[in-house]
């Protein structure tokens, strides 16, 4: 294999894609940050933060599933831009 040319793996879940494994890191290393928070923003900004951080990963996992379906796929990557 040359240098330019990249090792190709099967990917069966939406857990084999880099932008999902990338973040998850994120959503770790968040919710890492957020236990250092204040405790008076345990039920707020910090439950906010958490809940964010969860829910590309879980729009990720939703759109993998629906990717048969042209519209839907495309509406649940639409979710992810915000």
């Amino acid at each position: 294999m040359d240098k330019g040319e990249k090792e190709q793996k099967t990917i069966k879940t939406h857990e084999d894609l880099v932008i999902y494994q990338k973040g998850f890191e994120t959503a770790m290393i968040i919710f890492e940050l957020s236990q250092q928070f204040p405790i008076e923003e345990r039920y707020s900004l910090t439950d906010q933060i958490r809940r964010s951080s969860r829910s590309v990963c879980t729009n990720f996992a939703e759109a993998w599933r629906k990717r048969r379906y042209k519209g839907s796929f495309v509406a649940k990557l639409n979710d992810l831009t915000g």
